[in-house]
């Protein structure tokens, strides 16, 4: 089934808003504005929701309000309300792993440590599909993980973050126009081939 939900995750409220942990948040706030939707509180989802048409089929696009270790109660609520199964969801969030301005996309899996992602588990049955946000990696070893995704990027990790983003929507545009396979198959190809960016640590 094709996908027609994406899930950006994050924190709802302004003291969160450009935290590590915020950058699901932040793309889908760029795919809403690049395909000219706009977007809705909806308490029956616990969040905003945009709808954007994509060839003759509507793409629901959600922001959980419910905090990020909470997520997978807003996601399954929207789920089922409009009968999507967990293969026709894409949800985009945070991965310490991968460095700031690379990304992933992947199906199934474990959470990886990522709260928002074992809620998502607890709360849809089946597999979703995960483009995963790098935010910049390695994590220092001292620092705790909590204070690492809640910590903001610094100057040269955010100005990699805003030269890739076009590329994080264009991904999600070749999942909803190609499907996961072939979209797996290019975004990770061409995140792989990067050069290294001296920036993505900076």
């Amino acid at each position: 089934m094709p996908v027609t939900v994406i899930a950006g995750l994050g924190n709802p409220g302004e003291d969160y808003r450009y935290t590590r942990h915020n950058v699901g948040f932040r793309v889908v706030d760029a795919w809403v504005r690049r395909h000219g939707a706009a977007w809705k509180h909806d308490s029956r989802f616990l969040g905003e929701v945009a709808a954007v048409d994509s060839g003759g089929c509507t793409i629901r696009v959600l922001k959980p309000h419910t905090y990020m270790n909470e997520s997978g109660r807003s996601v399954a609520a929207l789920a089922r309300y409009f009968r999507v199964p967990a293969s026709a969801i894409v949800v985009v969030f945070d991965e310490y792993q991968i460095p700031t301005g690379r990304c992933k996309l992947s199906a199934g899996g474990s959470d990886g440590g990522h709260n928002g992602v074992a809620d998502l588990l607890r709360h849809l049955e089946g597999t979703f599909l995960r483009l995963r946000i790098g935010i910049g990696a390695p994590k220092p070893a001292a620092m705790a993980l909590k204070d690492f995704v809640l910590g903001k990027f610094s100057a040269g990790e955010e100005a990699v973050l805003q030269e890739r983003i076009p590329e994080f929507l264009d991904g999600l545009d070749l999942v909803i126009d190609k499907g996961p396979v072939l979209a797996m198959n290019q975004i990770n190809q061409r995140n792989d081939n990067h050069d290294h960016d001296p920036r993505e640590h900076a």
